[in-house]
This record gives structure tokens, sequence and C-alpha cells, in this order.
């Protein structure tokens, strides 16, 4: 006991009074310290625990297709909704569907829910052998993190809460995306419009294979107990949105998505109405290698007509956003809006940046810049009105990522944040970014948001530079070069950086690596095509193109040295003040560049990479050799028209390397 002060113990505080209830007369005891709960039993007290979501604010006049209906007929058309997409097309209907995890164990919470929002289907004229047509489907719609934080622990093997508050997942056996799985629908009018071909990402299959395969995805999500469906958007521009429905087994899949989209509010998702694209994700059931078209268990499947996107023997979510991301590239630019894989920022002043650039360039770190916002890192449109991220979240490579190298990510790992295939201790859950056991391609998903200097809403006004990066480990591109319009379409299409690959003998030397655009893996058009509407953009807005090699100088990888991140930094900097433009340029040989002859806080002689080269004769056949590969890369684009000839084509040509 304490002392009072006194020198004597203090007492203590009397205990809550017991009294005999004589009211009643039935002799029980109560303790009338506090209220009694409302609940009569524990099941109704769990129930009462979760207070139903409402909208935040009142709906204004008609804003969608549900808007003037009551709560009840509004949700009862979702879930129709929902079943359509479901639907088999061979029995014509979609399964029963009920809102709710089927696993609840309050009969009056599963009661409350049926009565509200299930939406009965007349059963289909089929055998009754065909169980799918006696059971329902529940749909657990548009859940909230910290919900499909409970699916996944609860129920998928492999999920676990790490010590930062992320949730660690596994994607099964495949860890990365499978590109020669991938088929596009090839019919009247694609088979006229997209690129196809030599060098071409795009594999065809018929329209009867697809639907073989949706069968099967939709057969396969129609026997669970349960199935989780997103809507949400596509594009920050509010004039050219889309809208999208995902619907997949794993909570995984769900969360993942929930991160990578832009997340609808109340009111948006009370009046979403018929999603314009469709996503059937049964990754964990494999497609038939029998069928027409398939090369292996997996199948990636698009069909632009039905508006559907089909993935069946691959748990990898990555599938999914850059699915959609090919969607894009294939519908924005028949309204004229340019899609690109780049990152993008902006300058306190309104000023824009494009970043472009193959893995290992920089593009994630110089477009992350603390002194500018943040646009988006991966995906955006460039429309009339001025450049639009076209996610809602950042999909960040973990590999040996630490708080020093990056803090902003490392600081974006929390509740919320999907960690794919990391190694974590078994015991205090604290993730190992440098254990590659799994795969070297561990990933997170988070929220844009969480990044502190992301723009909200994601737009920005017309770009003012395009930087495309090139980490080149040949060594004899310059640091940065001041690009022509022809220059900066012909380096777009190129897609260059240089890749350092061991050979037998265990001596490294560096492999060229060409992407058209700079992600060849999901354009649906020919890269022409993307490059002439980039050219108009940035001639019509005034915006300038340069090429800066955050690559090797003074020699090839093994005899050169890395440009210095603080060198490659400074050039940003006076390329986003303008300053650069004011700037004395020479010119190459053989690619013909523009480069400066100083930089404030850049070395000049590093400038001009001869220079730093000891061995002149050595330069120069390494010079001569990446031209040469260049050539033989655009060759597969020489014969393309657009229009009537082959002039715009041919002038891009003429762009490239010269000897």
């Amino acid at each position: 006991m304490a002392a009072n002060g006194t020198g004597l113990p203090m007492a203590r505080k009397p205990l809550a009074k017991i009294v005999t209830d004589d009211k009643q007369g039935n002799g029980m005891c109560h303790d009338d310290s506090a209220k009694g709960v409302k609940a009569q039993t524990i099941d109704e007290l769990h129930f009462l625990q979760k207070k139903r979501s409402a909208p935040t604010t009142p709906l204004e006049g008609n804003q969608g297709a549900f808007a003037s209906l009551p709560d009840d007929e509004r949700r009862r058309q979702q879930l129709q909704s929902i079943s359509a997409s479901l639907a088999s097309l061979t029995r014509g209907t979609g399964p029963k569907v009920v809102r709710g995890d089927p696993a609840a164990k309050s009969s009056q919470a599963v009661e409350h829910v049926a009565h509200r929002h299930h939406h009965h289907v007349e059963a289909p004229a089929i055998s009754v052998s065909d169980d799918s047509s006696l059971k329902f489907t529940h749909v657990l719609y548009n859940l909230s993190p910290a919900e499909l934080y409970e699916q996944a622990v609860k129920y998928e093997k492999g999920s676990f809460i790490t010590s930062s508050g992320a949730l660690a997942t596994l994607s099964g056996a495949k860890t990365g995306r499978s590109p020669r799985d991938k088929r596009v629908v090839m019919d009247d009018t694609t088979q006229n419009e997209l690129w196809w071909g030599r060098g071409s990402p795009n594999i065809e299959m018929d329209e009867h294979t697809f639907l073989v395969n949706r069968e099967r995805a939709v057969d396969y999500l129609n026997s669970l107990d349960k199935v989780f469906v997103n809507d949400q958007f596509l594009n920050w521009d509010p004039q050219n949105r889309i809208k999208v429905r995902i619907v997949s087994a794993r909570a995984y899949h769900s969360l993942f998505m929930h991160n990578m989209c832009i997340r609808p509010t109340d009111e948006e998702l009370e009046n979403f109405g018929t999603p314009d694209f469709t996503i059937y994700n049964a990754g964990q059931f494999p497609c038939n290698r029998y069928t027409h078209y398939m090369t292996s268990s997996t199948s990636i499947d698009l069909n632009l007509a039905r508006k559907e996107m089909v993935i069946l023997g691959t748990q990898y979510a990555g599938e999914m956003k850059k699915g959609l991301f090919s969607v894009m590239h294939y519908l924005m630019p028949k309204r004229q809006i340019l899609s690109l894989h780049s990152g993008c920022n902006m300058g306190i002043d309104g000023d824009v940046a494009l970043f472009f650039g193959l893995s290992g360039t920089g593009k994630t770190t110089l477009s992350t810049d603390h002194n500018r916002y943040l646009i988006g890192d991966d995906e955006h449109c460039w429309s009339d009105y001025g450049v639009s991220n076209i996610e809602g979240g950042c999909y960040a490579k973990c590999i040996d990522l630490s708080r020093e190298k990056e803090p902003d990510i490392w600081n974006a790992i929390k509740f919320g944040t999907v960690l794919e295939n990391v190694v974590f201790d078994e015991h205090i859950r604290e993730v190992e970014y440098g254990d590659k056991s799994v795969t070297e391609n561990t990933r997170a998903a988070y929220p844009i948001e969480y990044i502190p200097n992301a723009k909200l809403p994601c737009i920005g006004p017309h770009p003012k530079n395009v930087i495309l990066l090139a980490c080149d480990a040949f060594g004899v591109l310059p640091p940065v070069s001041k690009l022509n319009l022809a220059q900066t379409m012909y380096h777009f299409i190129s897609g260059y950086t240089a890749l350092v690959a061991g050979t037998e003998d265990g001596i490294k030397e560096p492999t060229a690596t060409f992407s058209a655009c700079f992600g060849a893996a999901f354009i649906m058009l020919h890269p022409t095509k993307y490059a002439a509407m980039l050219a108009e953009k940035m001639q019509k807005h005034g915006a300038t193109g340069w090429l800066v090699n955050t690559g090797w100088s003074g020699g090839s990888y093994g005899s050169g040295n890395r440009i210095k991140l603080a060198y490659t930094r400074k050039i940003i900097d006076a390329i986003h003040s303008g300053s650069l433009l004011n700037a004395t340029y020479e010119k190459t040989d053989v690619f013909g560049l523009e480069i400066p002859t100083e930089i404030e806080g850049v070395p000049s002689e590093i400038l001009r990479p001869e220079n730093t080269w000891g061995d002149k004769k050595a330069y120069k056949n390494t010079l001569l050799k990446l031209g040469g590969l260049f050539k033989n890369n655009f060759e597969t684009f020489t014969n393309y028209k657009i229009g009537k000839d082959t002039k715009l084509t041919q002038e891009i040509l003429a762009a490239g390397p010269n000897f």
C-alpha cells in the first residue's frame, strides 16, 4: 500500500457494491457498478460491435444509374450486376449471390444481410447434378484493408502481418509475369488495329478459345463459397476514367487491386453501375493444356470486344495491374490520349516532367524527389487537359530495400501495404529485404497517398520535359543530351538500356536491351503510333526531350566507373530549372547528339564521353558497336506506315546512328 504522508498506509477504494435484487425476489446477485449491454447473447453482442458504413455526404442530383433508387433497390441491382458478371455463357444466367462472409457465425447478422442484399436468380434449366445452380455465392464486395487482412490471415496459407503492419503474402509458383502466356483475341477489328508479328507482345487467340477459358474461370469462381469483388477506377482524369470490376478468389488479390486502382468514394460506389472492363482472376485454377493456343497451364487472356480479361494458372498479382495497363494502351489512343509507361513529377511552379526508363536506369529514384510533387511512379495518360496518373497506388521493388536508400518506400510499408514473396523472421516478423530465398522480384503495393509528397488528385498540366533514361554499361553515351523531336521518337521507340550479364568463363560484359516505348510488353498498337502521338503533343505544348545516361563513363563496365548519382541529380535539376536550355551545345559523332559544354556541379570533362576514355580506339569501336545494335533493333520498325507512306518512319530512322 502507498503512504498518504502520515506514515500510515492509504485505505483501498471500496469494491463495487454487490446487492441482492429484492425487487425481483429471485435471490440473484448482480454488479450495479456499470450498466448492462443491450445484447441478449454473445452473437448479438458481436453483431452490435460492427456499425454499418454509410455515405459521408448526401447524393446530389442524378449522379449515376442507381442514384434515384431506394437503398434496397440500389443494392439489389448492384448484386444483379455482379451476378451478370459471373454468368456462365452456356447457362445464360449468373449464380445466386448474397453479400457477406459465409463463415459469419452470427445468424442474426447473416439474416440481416440476406434479407437486405440477397438477389435470387431463377434456376437455369440444367441437370440438378450441377451444384452451382443450387448454392449461393457469397460476394465480399469492396472490403476494407482491415477486413481483407482478416480474410487473408485466416484463410490463406502464407499470409502474415509483419512487424511494420504490412501484409506479407505469397503468389505461389509464379513470382513474376508470364508474357509468353498472354493472349489477345484476334477478330476483324483487332486484326487491323493491333500490332502483330515480329517484335510484338501480342500473341493471338481466337474467340472460341477465349470463351472456353472464360467458362473455366467462371465455373471455378462460382464453385467457391465466396468471391472477392472490387469495383474501382482507372485514370485520375475525371473526363476519361474507366470503371473496372475485379472478381478474384483471394483476399491478397483484392487488397492488391484496392491499393493499385483508384478507390471510389462511398457515393461513387453506390452509383457505380455496369463496369467498362472486367477481370476474372481464377489464378489458382489452371487452364487446360489441350485447349487450342495454350502452351502451359497458365493463360492470361484479353478480349477487347467483350471488355474482359481471364487469368488462369498464375496467382502473381502483377498480371492484373499490367493487363489493365495494356487495356489502357488500347482504349486511350482511340480518344487521342497518349498512354505512357513512365514516372511523373511536378515542381512547385507547376512544371511537369516525364521519366521513361527500364529496370536499373534509376527511374524510380530520379522521379521521386522531395522537392517536387509525385504525380505517379509508373503509368500515365497525356490528354488535351494535361497528364494524369492511371493508378491509385505504387508497386515498388523491395529487393535490398533500406531506409537510407529509399526512405519514402520504406515508410510506405505499413498497415494496408501488400508485401509479395518477402522473407521475414518467423518470431518478430521483421522483413529481411536482402533475402532472395523466394525470388528477387519482391514487391510492395501501397496507396499513393502513403508517399508524403504525392499530389492528390494525381493530375498535372502539360509536361515541359520528357526525360529518357538509359543505363549505358558500354560507357559511350553522354551523361545528358538534348534531343530534337525526331531523335526523341527514335530513342522512345528504341527503349534502350544495357544490363551486365555473366559469361561462361566468368567475365562480365554489357548486354544491350531494347523495349519499345520503354514498355514493349504492354503496348497494343505499333510503337510508331505512340511515338508520333508523343512528338505531336511535345510540339504542341513546347516540351523538350532529353536522353540521360545513368550508366558508365570512362570505359565500359569493368574498366570505367558508374556516373555518380549526385552528378545525375545535378543534371536533372538543371533540366527542371530550365537552365540547361540556355547552355552551349556540341554535336557528337555517330549518334549525332547535342551535348552541353558545362553544367553547374558536374565536371565538364565527363560531359563528352571520349574525353574520359584512355583508349580512344577502344572508345570508337565500342561506340560503333552500340550504334550497330541500335540499327539492328530498329529493323523491326522500318517498314511501318502511318497513312499512305513511310515518310514519318524514314524521318525517325534518319535520327538514329549514322555511320
